[in-house]
């Protein structure tokens, strides 16, 4: 993995989330990859667990942006910063998370092990 590979790989994943196409969900990982949604979580094993869990509760296309960048990559391990903006029914931003992504990749550049750590940002006050 390089920084180059890796943020295509952030780009697809957000494109993924984005359309909610299970496939481009599936593609982005192995067929026995561990997905954390935090890291104290028990992990959701297996590429198509991940895709059914991604789609459980899918955010409605239009509703959110997001950005990721690769921060370090050493071998074949990764860790990415991003933010994620949720809007509300007007399109203001109504939610922002700051997001770190710590990721392992097979030499084929398929996610092995993905582990997010978010915070929401402070609501300013009006």
């Amino acid at each position: 993995m390089d920084r180059p590979a890796l943020q295509r790989w952030l780009d697809d994943y957000v494109n993924a989330w984005r359309t909610n196409d299970a496939a481009a969900i599936g593609v982005l990982f192995t067929a026995d990859a561990e997905y954390r949604y935090h890291p104290a979580d028990e992990p959701v094993f297996g590429r198509e667990e991940i895709v059914a869990s991604w789609l459980e509760q899918p955010d409605e296309p239009g509703t959110w942006d997001a950005w990721y960048a690769p921060f370090a990559v050493e071998g074949d391990r990764g860790v990415a910063t991003g933010v994620s903006t949720y809007f509300d029914a007007e399109g203001a931003p109504d939610r922002v998370y700051d997001n770190v992504f710590v990721m392992e990749f097979t030499k084929d550049g398929h996610c092995r092990s993905f582990t997010e750590w978010f915070r929401q940002r402070p609501v300013p006050e009006a």
